[in-house]
């Protein structure tokens, strides 16, 4: 059973965590937050992790889990993790595809051991072809996948979305692709091996912008803020700041022409249908300046929301987490760790309403749990004080 108390959701699953960095870890916590009992399998000596483990992105990916420090590459080591694979029911890793082949965990090792447990494996760009050894790194997929070619402005050269939509996305798909692989195992009664990476990721969050090319040749360009094919949907200047405005069909374009006092601006041989003010779209946006820099920010949000119109300022992070819609859905939550005191972290977004995720508890420290779970692995005291003196633990 799990030790860390927290959500009754996930409670009977058993994940081994063998992750690092981004997209793998973003996968685990999701089961992590709603209560799964994971272990997270850390070196036995400290190794780069993708940044230090008392900083914000460390602390934010690790909640809710137990630690256990193991030498893979012995013999010892890896009979551990097999004995522990045997009560798992997911194993996530993202290593080169190679990794764990070297290391004797492929997939049918692990069946061999436990023919209900279930592998996911997160790569950058897939467990074979012919970029298989490459190493996968959320930038170089945001660049092979087209992301970067459809974001910023127009003649300024690729430019790369402000957060790891690449890893993130990656690890959320294989998140999704366990759950399947759980639900179709009541029927089977056997695992199976879930993959996901980081360039098909891109790919599919592209979504519409890359279904233009795949169904009618078209290459999007960059339009910087504003949207593709909808306009007026961009940001814009008002008298103190900037918002954003999404006004999408031919009525939502009356509203706005009406509230900016341009309503002649309706019926504009230049603006009268979707094509042409997506056509037109330089001429549209100083139309839509000018009328927003009569009045604030604030007003404008007001006016337009007011009418029906999708409007929102346009945050900092301060400001963002000083919203009182963002307070109300709680998007950042706080845990306790021993060491560093009360720690923000970003809450976990699905809401379920009769059980929910809890941050019930800060990332381990390494190895924290290793005496514990090999205790109930079976293993006596000495055995743990054995494997502890060898270096194994």
């Amino acid at each position: 059973m799990p030790r860390i108390s927290g959500s009754s959701a996930l409670s009977r699953l058993r994940i081994l965590d063998l992750t690092r960095v981004r997209a793998g870890p973003t996968c685990v916590r999701q089961f992590a937050d709603f209560g799964a009992d994971v272990i997270k399998v850390e070196n036995t000596v400290a190794e780069d992790m993708g940044g230090p483990r008392d900083g914000p992105d460390f602390q934010n990916l690790h909640r809710n889990k137990r630690s256990i420090t193991l030498d893979l590459k012995s013999p010892a080591g890896k009979d551990i993790l097999m004995r522990m694979v045997k009560t798992a029911d997911v194993v996530v890793e993202n290593f080169r595809p190679d990794v764990k082949d070297r290391l004797g965990i492929d997939y049918e090792s692990l069946r061999k051991v436990n023919k209900r447990v279930i592998l996911a494996s997160i790569s950058g760009f897939g467990q074979d072809g012919p970029y298989r050894a490459r190493p996968g790194f959320d930038q170089i997929a945001q660049g092979l996948s087209g992301i970067m070619s459809v974001t910023g402005k127009p003649g300024e050269g690729p430019m790369r979305v402000g957060c790891a939509v690449a890893d993130v996305g990656g690890g959320l798909l294989a998140a999704l692709g366990i759950m399947t692989a759980l639900l179709e195992r009541e029927t089977s009664g056997e695992g199976q091996w879930v993959q996901s990476n980081l360039l098909q990721a891109a790919i599919q969050l592209l979504d519409f912008q890359a279904a233009r090319y795949t169904m009618s040749g078209e290459i999007p360009e960059q339009v910087g803020n504003d949207h593709p094919t909808s306009m007026p949907t961009s940001a814009y200047a008002t008298a103190d700041g900037h918002i954003n405005v999404a006004a999408a069909g031919n009525r939502m374009w009356r509203i706005v022409c009406n509230a900016i006092g341009r309503p002649e601006l309706v019926e504009h041989q230049d603006f009268k249908n979707a094509e042409d003010r997506a056509r037109n779209r330089k001429a549209l946006n100083r139309e839509m300046a000018r009328g927003l820099a009569t009045k604030p920010s604030a007003e404008w949000v007001e006016i337009f929301n007011k009418a029906g119109v999708p409007c929102g300022p346009i945050y900092r992070m301060d400001q963002v987490f000083a919203d009182p819609q963002v307070q109300h859905i709680q998007a950042a939550a706080e845990v306790t760790h021993p060491r560093l005191g009360t720690l923000r972290l970003i809450n976990q977004p699905v809401k379920l309403s009769r059980t929910p995720a809890k941050l019930a508890s800060a990332t381990p420290e390494r190895g924290e749990h290793t005496e514990e779970i090999l205790l109930e692995m079976g293993f006596n005291s000495q055995e743990v004080k054995k494997l502890k003196s060898e270096r194994i633990v």
